[in-house]
């Protein structure tokens, strides 16, 4: 089990979740924030702090957004656009910064209106 980061953050990406994360596992796509599932300890440090509640534990996550847990998986899973590989598990986000990339349910959403973010 793990946290997810759902359909709020979208065009957002606050990055306060990734300064409260002790473990260094929230990585920043160029749409959204992806929350690794085998690095996430479950601490629950990053869903307080995110100012669209976009972030909620895996069992929690409203049905709405359930979508965005295969999407999360498959951002470190598959091979997305301009990438040689999957992601996989490289051991923290700090080290390799923004990636410009979007899992493919984030990169199919239309652009959030500017009037829409928080």
């Amino acid at each position: 089990m793990t946290y997810v980061i759902g359909e709020p953050c979208v065009d957002v990406t606050d990055r306060s979740c990734i300064e409260e994360c002790p473990v260094d596992c929230i990585y920043e796509g160029a749409r959204a924030l992806y929350i690794h599932p085998d690095e996430c300890v479950d601490c629950g440090a990053c869903e307080p702090v995110c100012p669209v509640e976009a972030i909620y534990y895996e069992d929690d996550l409203p049905e709405a957004w359930r979508p965005h847990l295969a999407d999360n998986e498959a951002f470190f899973a598959q091979t997305l656009p301009g990438m040689e590989g999957p992601l996989g598990s490289p051991g923290g986000a700090a080290k390799l910064g923004r990636l410009g990339i979007d899992a493919p349910l984030v990169a199919s959403l239309p652009p959030r209106e500017e009037s829409e973010s928080a």
